[in-house]
C-alpha cells in the first residue's frame, strides 16, 4: 500500500514538472512572448520652494536717510534682507 502511494506521488510530481515544458508547434517557431512593462511615473513639476516671506516697512526721513522694520518667520532670511538693505540704501535700521 505504501509503495503504491509513493509511486502515485512521484508520478504527480513528474506530471507537474513536465507540464510547463511542452515543445513549440512545428509549423511556426515563435520566440517566447516577453511583455515589457513600462512604468511611467507621474510627472510632478518640482518647483523650488518659495523663500520665506519677509515683510519690509521702509521709512524715509527728511534728511534723505532710510530706516526699516523687517518681519518674517525665518531669522536667517530676515538677516540677509537686512544686510542687503544696508548695502543698497546705506541707512541704519531704527529698531
Amino acid at each position: 500500500m505504501k509503495k503504491i502511494l509513493i509511486v502515485l506521488v512521484g508520478i504527480v510530481f513528474c506530471i507537474i514538472a513536465c507540464e510547463g515544458k511542452s515543445p513549440p508547434p512545428q509549423g511556426k517557431i515563435e520566440a517566447p512572448l516577453v511583455t515589457k512593462v513600462i512604468v511611467e511615473r507621474e510627472k510632478v513639476e518640482k518647483e523650488p520652494p518659495l523663500p520665506p516671506e519677509v515683510k519690509i516697512k521702509l521709512k524715509k526721513d527728511g534728511k534723505d536717510s532710510y530706516s526699516w522694520e523687517l518681519t518674517g518667520s525665518d531669522v536667517d532670511q530676515i538677516l540677509r534682507v537686512n544686510e542687503k538693505l544696508r548695502k543698497q540704501l546705506g541707512g541704519e535700521q531704527s529698531k
